[in-house]
Order: C-alpha cells, then structure tokens, then sequence
C-alpha cells in the first residue's frame, strides 16, 4: 500500500514538472529594425534577413541569399550569362528563390520561427533564413 501511495506522488510529481516545462512561453519583442546573416553554405552562399517589429508584432520581413560573387539569388538565379542552359537546373534554382519569399511571408503571419514550413526543394534556403533569422531576434532581446 506504502509503496502505492508512493508511487502516486511520484508519478504526480513527474507529471507536473513535464506540464510546467512544456509550457510555452510568450516572448516579447522590441519595437524597431533588426538584421541577422546566416553563415556560408558549401557554395560561398549565406542568408541574410531585415525584420521590423511594430507593436512587439513582426511586422516585415526581408529575406535574400547572397551569392558569392556579392549577387542576390534572384529571378537571373540558374541561368548562366543570362540564359536558360539548363531547365531543370532553372526550376529548382528558381524553387530556391520563391521559397525564400515564402519563407518571409509565413513568419509575418505566424509570428513564430517555429511554425514555418520547409519547402522541400529548399531546405539550404530553409536553414538560411533559420539562422539569420535566429541571429536577428537574438539582437532584440
């Protein structure tokens, strides 16, 4: 019976401290603009976000990968001196940048990192935009 009793309040005892730590917390967000830069992937590529937060609420975000040569992955991204050499090529490259606006998108209206998608096709922009965006609201606090 001793070891019962016991073993209910320990089995309490657990259930509370699980309930407690998996409780969310709200953070609260300064007002103004932060930047954030992801490191380097295997091609010399990182990300770099703008967010603005108006009224503790993210309010806009800008997300770009740079090149790099210093370009911007944009709708040129996958053609080689200007041209499609390579279709197939261009389509996932161009996966890459219209994620990259989704990715910004979906932060705006979620209000948290952790509920963006990855867009399969585009996990490298994926982690980009992971990480500087981590590094930009790490400057906020």
């Amino acid at each position: 019976m001793k070891i019962r009793k016991h073993l209910g309040l320990w089995l309490s005892f657990l259930l509370f401290i699980f309930l407690t730590a998996c409780q969310t917390q709200e953070v609260s967000l300064k007002d103004g603009t932060f930047e954030g830069v992801s490191s380097k992937d295997d091609e010399g590529a990182y990300g770099k976000v703008k967010i603005i937060i108006n009224n503790e609420k993210i309010e806009e975000v800008e997300f770009q990968t740079i090149q790099k040569d210093g370009s911007i992955k944009d709708s040129e991204y996958g053609k080689r001196n200007g041209t499609i050499v390579d279709q197939n090529f261009y389509n996932k490259a161009q996966l890459a940048v219209n994620a990259m606006k989704s990715y910004g998108q979906e932060l705006e209206e979620k209000q948290s990192l952790d509920e963006v998608e990855v867009i399969s096709g585009a996990t490298i922009s994926y982690n980009q935009f992971k990480e500087a965006v981590e590094a930009a609201l790490a400057s906020n606090s």
